[in-house]
């Protein structure tokens, strides 16, 4: 599956170059206007679109590859995270209040606080 992931990559980079050149050829839609005022172009300012050109096309379908390409990716490193999280990465499991340390350290007899492990912790107590 290793080869799959690597053509997609590849044809999206291919892709990816290919519409940055196609946007950059071709001329935009206001490219005309300035023709349209004082040199009496019987047009209007942006002319009429036809159905669009072999260009507009190339580049509609170009983008509709990206977009299926960068779903594809999307997929892929989705099903590489699944995986990674079984292969033994330790999770972080929250504690019970069973299992946690109560708030109040311990007194011995002597009236000094000992904590947890039992050691004297030396403070005197607030009363």
């Amino acid at each position: 599956m290793d080869w799959m992931e690597t053509l997609v990559v590849v044809v999206h980079v291919v892709i990816a170059i290919a519409l940055v050149g196609l946007v950059l050829i071709q001329q935009g839609k206001g490219a005309d206007a300035g023709a349209a005022f004082g040199g009496g172009a019987s047009q209007t300012v942006f002319g009429s679109q036809g159905s669009g050109s072999f260009l507009t096309r190339l580049t509609t379908m170009l983008a509709i590859v990206f977009f299926v390409t960068s779903f594809s990716l999307a997929v892929f490193a989705k099903q590489r995270a699944e995986v990674a999280g079984e292969a033994g990465i330790p999770v972080v499991e929250e504690s019970s209040d069973e299992t946690a340390p109560s708030a109040q350290p311990a007194e011995d007899e002597s009236g000094v606080e000992v904590d947890l492990e039992g050691e004297e912790s030396g403070l005197p107590e607030l009363e």
